[in-house]
This record gives structure tokens, C-alpha cells and sequence, in this order.
């Protein structure tokens, strides 16, 4: 095996256990706060600070990453993350845990965000071929949608844990989060056997050397990524906004209290939702090759922001449930896509920091809207956050369609000629 090779399968199997544990604790931050007596507006806040803790891991991925070394910052990040989570599983002191989710990264989202993601995508475009770059982020991500799936069920033994066992809600709940420390742990040991490769290469910047780190210092973006950057971030900015109203924690909430859903019932859910993502990115890749990037992008996003907008409505359980899932058949296929043609559009030095604020304006949009869904839930009804983020994915699918359409990355201009 090459050590690219290699390279690739450790991130992939780190991503794959980080993905695990973030899709377990997504879920159960929903049962388990209010188990604790936490109301539903003090729990929009603390699901922010976790969404906020993940932002400043991507900040210091993103401007120290290459300059410390992508594998130090990877360990560091994954070690925090794991104690500081591990803690928050012993701590009913509600401040406590909500400094505990800031630096544990307790993602209510359900999804794999963060340090470690910025940088291996800045890292995966280095170890295969540009034609197969979107292939491998396809893998890339279908794994992490397996990863969350697999969650959803480690969620559903809470249900055995209390039966069969008849530990409380909040025991069970305590168990069943040690996954996510304990994923976090493996994964920092695996990050530690990748190669010297996967570092950026040694590089002076216009500003001239790095005194703290000789040879290596910040890129100088070219005029055209900057303009690129720009305007990508601002779309992202509008599509995180409206995901952050559809995290995870708050759509178990929705279910658990519009339909009165159990935990085994809803972590199965979420589980078969995973599989659909997971499924829909290898269609992506497949699709993108037909059709374009950008095309694949927005033509799969669009009809699943108003397949949203009927769950919000829906008259029962059953009906809500097959809407969510043909909306989760769809919604992930933007994503390998978008990760493949941010990268593609820019030089390969520019990646990591590129990767960074992509990812860290879409997790600042992140964290506006839990507080506001809170609210909203509590005052205008349990579907108008549903509503009000697929409004604001539709704007974002038409926006990024105007935009970019017309800008198409270089496999795609080889294809064409």
C-alpha cells in the first residue's frame, strides 16, 4: 500500500469513529438535558457553546494547523475534545456543563464538524488523483454518515440499558455518551501514525519566513481566490444560518414533543437517515460527473429544502417520518460535491486556510440558530424553525446557482474539451 494510501484510510477511519461519537451525542444532548430538568431555551444555549467550542477547534486548525503541523493540531484537538466531554458526562451543575460542551465540541448538530474536519479536507485532496478527488470525498463522507448512523442506534440501547437493566434515564444516558470521549481517543492515537506527507509543504509567503517556524509560513491567497472566498463564504454563511434552526438535538426535541416518539424509535430514525446520506453520496459522485459540480449542488439541495417545509406540517408520525427520510435521500448530496469544488478552485497550499473559513463561517452560522430555535419553539409553535431554515436554503440554492454556475473547476474543463 503507498503511503498516500495510507494516509487516506487513517483519516477515513478517524473521521469514521469521530462521526460515531458526534452522531451519538447529537441525538442524546435531546434526551438528556431535559432528563436532567435543563428547559428547552437553557438548552438551545448550551447546545450553542458546543456548536461555539467546534468553531474555535476550526479556528485553530485553520490559522495553526500547518505552521504547528496538521497531525500535532489533529491530536491536540481530538485529546481536549475527549476529556473535557468525558467530564461533562459527571457534572449535573448546569455551568459547568456548559463550559464542558464549549471545550468538548458537544455538537447538537448530529454532524461531524470542527479542527479535525477542516484539516482533513485540506489533507484528502493530497493523497489521490484531481479525477477521483470527488470519489474520495464521497467515501469520505460516506463513512461519516455511517458513522452517525451507527450512533443513532448506540442511542437506541438506551432503551435496553433501562429495561432490562433498569437503570434510570440519566445513568443510561450517562453510559451511552462515553462513546463519543472514547471515539475521540482512538481517533487521536490513529492520527499519530499518519506520514510526514500529509504536511503542507514547506513554503515562503510574500510576507517573507515565519521566525517561529522557519520555512513555513502563512500563503498569500491570489487575487482570484479571494474573490472565490468571498463570495462562497457569504452563501455558506446564509446556508449555515438555516441549519443551525435543524440541528439534530432540536429535531429530536420536535419529534419527541409534537408525536410523542420514543428514544428507541427516534434514534432509529436518525440511523436510517444516516444510511440514506450515506447511500446519496457515492450518487453525488456519480452525478457530478455527468452534470457538474455546482449542477449536483444545487439540483439535489433544492426539492429537499421543501420536502422540509411538508415535515414541519406533517399530520402524524408516520407521514413526518417518510418525508424526513426522502428529504434525507437528498440532502447530503451537496456536500462531497461542495468539499471537492472549494478545493478544486484553489492551490494546494491555499487549502488548509481556505478549508478553515469555509468551514468556521459556516459553523458561526451554526450557532445563531439553536438560541433562536429555542425560542421560537417555546412561542410560535414547534415546526416554525423547520420552516423558517428550508426559506433559507432555498435563497441559498438559488444564490449559489447565479453565482457559480459558470465557474467550473479543471477536471471539468478537461472533460469539456
Amino acid at each position: 500500500m503507498s503511503t498516500a494510501a495510507a494516509d487516506r484510510r487513517l483519516l477515513y477511519t478517524a473521521s469514521f469513529l469521530r462521526a460515531l461519537g458526534t452522531g451519538t451525542i447529537g441525538i442524546l444532548l435531546g434526551i438528556y438535558l431535559p432528563a436532567l430538568g435543563i428547559g428547552i431555551e437553557t438548552s438551545g444555549f448550551i447546545v450553542t457553546l458546543g456548536l461555539a467550542g467546534v468553531a474555535c477547534s476550526a479556528v485553530v486548525a485553520t490559522f495553526a494547523g500547518d505552521r504547528v503541523g496538521r497531525r500535532r493540531c489533529l491530536v491536540g484537538i481530538a485529546g481536549v475534545m475527549a476529556v473535557s466531554s468525558a467530564l461533562a458526562a459527571f457534572t449535573h451543575d448546569v455551568r459547568l456543563l456548559a463550559i464542558a460542551a464549549f471545550a468538548g465540541g458537544l455538537n447538537g448538530m448530529g454532524r461531524d464538524r470542527g479542527g479535525a474536519l477542516v484539516l482533513e479536507q485540506a489533507m484528502l485532496p493530497g493523497t489521490i488523483a484531481a479525477h477521483d478527488r470527488t470519489r474520495a470525498f464521497a467515501w469520505y463522507n460516506v463513512l461519516q454518515d455511517i458513522g452517525h448512523a451507527l450512533g443513532g442506534l448506540v442511542v437506541g440501547s438506551m432503551a435496553v440499558l433501562q429495561q432490562r437493566m433498569g437503570m434510570a434515564t440519566t445513568h443510561a444516558a450517562r453510559v451511552v455518551w462515553m462513546v463519543y470521549p472514547l471515539a475521540l481517543g482512538i481517533g487521536a492515537m490513529l492520527y499519530l501514525r499518519l506520514s510526514p506527507a500529509i504536511e503542507p509543504e514547506r513554503r515562503q509567503s510574500v510576507e517573507g519566513p515565519d521566525e517561529h517556524s522557519p520555512g513555513r509560513s502563512r500563503p498569500a491567497l491570489t487575487p482570484q481566490t479571494r474573490r472565490v472566498l468571498w463570495r462562497i463564504s457569504l452563501l455558506f454563511a446564509m446556508d449555515s444560518v438555516a441549519g443551525g434552526f435543524l440541528t439534530t438535538a432540536l429535531l429530536t426535541y420536535f419529534f419527541f414533543e409534537r408525536f410523542g416518539t420514543s428514544a428507541l424509535v427516534i434514534g432509529g430514525l436518525f440511523a436510517a437517515a444516516r444510511v440514506l446520506n450515506a447511500f446519496s453520496h457515492l450518487g453525488a459522485a456519480w452525478l457530478a460527473r455527468r452534470i457538474g459540480l455546482v449542477n449536483t449542488m444545487v439540483f439535489t439541495h433544492l426539492p429537499s429544502s421543501f420536502l422540509l417545509v411538508t415535515v414541519a406540517y406533517a399530520p402524524n408520525f408516520a407521514v413526518a417520518a417518510a418525508l424526513f427520510l426522502i428529504r434525507e435521500a437528498l440532502v447530503e448530496m451537496d456536500v462531497p460535491t461542495r468539499q471537492s469544488y472549494v478545493m478544486a478552485l484553489v492551490r494546494p497550499e491555499e487549502r488548509t486556510l481556505v478549508s478553515g473559513i469555509t468551514n468556521i463561517v459556516r459553523m458561526v452560522g451554526w450557532t445563531v440558530g439553536p438560541v433562536l430555535t429555542g425560542f421560537l419553539m417555546s412561542h410560535a409553535g414547534l415546526g416554525t424553525p423547520l420552516a423558517i431554515g428550508a426559506g433559507l436554503k432555498i435563497l441559498y440554492d438559488l444564490a449559489l446557482w447565479r453565482a457559480f454556475r459558470h465557474i467550473r473547476p479543471p477536471e471539468e474543463r478537461e472533460w469539456s474539451q
